[in-house]
């Protein structure tokens, strides 16, 4: 019997991870929301204190998962908590390379799946409503305050949001930026390549007409915002940037040539950088918008192209994807004081 036990201690021990080699808690929930007719799909990413199995997060035909604990317990200590809104069309999950790190970083991470605007539901009159999008993100920060599971481990002054794309519409709007309607339709109007117009006009929708693009969402809990290549800034309403408080960082991804116009907050844009006190800036170049997504797998370009999508996996001249994700991971991590 003694023989047997420390075969399975000894076979165990060689089974389990270093610490060098933790992978990162991962666990999924509902949140519950008023302003949402059903529960939010959520998903955390987290220190592990120790390794359960290993799954596989994010995958699909297109793109390359990455491998966490499931359901671990977390980490002792109190961690800073970030939330994360993804693009248009796009899932909290398919950006785990990012969320992942965070958390290898010592942080929770806390993503949703937003309503309206994810992959298979993706609706030009429901993505707009920038209003419903940052609702999900504080009703989910409140969920995870009350959670037993999670709440101890939680440095409630140290809560930030980052987003990319649409969701770094987002993550401004939490942070106090509002944007304003009759703007937006006129920059589309007059210049629709560089004002987020191509998907939204296909729904037929007026910006001035949807109350949540133009609302406060501002939430007094967030320190830090970081947006990545966020939509809409050449559509913000000049008195709100004097009303945000916690402290921004914008990323652009590639050289002026490069960027979506959209985009585009540099001198060359909207000059959103600029005109934001106290915001800081960062070009992380040779990118595209396209680079931020998951790494493909092979043959995905071809998929796409057959099936007449975007390029989600075509990157610029020079740019190996992996390396602008670790890149990326070092800037917003420091943005965040990680």
């Amino acid at each position: 019997m003694k023989r047997l036990t420390l075969s399975f201690a000894l076979s165990l021990a060689t089974a389990l991870p270093a610490a060098a080699d933790m992978l990162p808690g991962y666990d999924r929930f509902d949140v519950q929301s008023v302003h949402r007719a059903r529960p939010i799909a959520a998903s955390l990413w987290y220190p592990a204190a120790n390794p359960t199995f290993r799954a596989p997060i994010g995958e699909n035909p297109i793109f390359r998962p990455i491998m966490a604990f499931m359901g671990p317990a977390v980490a002792e200590g109190r961690h800073p908590l970030v939330l994360f809104s993804h693009g248009s069309g796009g899932r909290a999950d398919g950006l785990g390379w990012l969320l992942s790190a965070l958390a290898g970083r010592g942080a929770i991470v806390l993503g949703v799946d937003h309503p309206g605007s994810t992959g298979g539901d993706s609706s030009p009159r429901r993505s707009v409503d920038l209003q419903a999008r940052a609702g999900d993100l504080s009703a989910a920060l409140d969920q995870i305050l009350t959670d037993p599971a999670f709440a101890p481990f939680i440095d409630e002054d140290n809560v930030s949001v980052v987003g990319f794309s649409l969701g770094g519409s987002t993550a401004l709007n939490l942070a106090g930026l509002r944007f304003d309607g009759a703007m937006q339709d006129e920059r589309c109007t007059t210049g629709p390549d560089a004002a987020d117009c191509w998907f939204f006009k296909r729904g037929g929708v007026s910006f001035a007409s949807v109350p949540g693009f133009s609302a406060d969402a501002r939430d007094a809990r967030i320190v830090r915002a970081v947006a990545i290549d966020p939509g809409f800034g050449g559509a913000v309403i000049a008195d709100s940037l004097r009303a945000v408080t916690a402290g921004v960082h914008l990323v652009n991804l590639g050289d002026a040539a490069d960027r979506i116009d959209a985009t585009d907050v540099g001198p060359d844009g909207n000059g959103l950088a600029a005109r934001l006190p106290g915001a800081t800036y960062s070009v992380v170049a040779p990118a595209n918008h396209f680079t931020f997504l998951a790494p493909c797998k092979d043959g995905a370009e071809a998929i796409l192209q057959d099936e007449g999508e975007d390029p989600l996996c075509s990157d610029p001249e020079g740019a190996v994807r992996t390396e602008v994700h670790d890149r990326l991971v070092a800037d917003i991590a420091a943005a965040l004081g990680l």
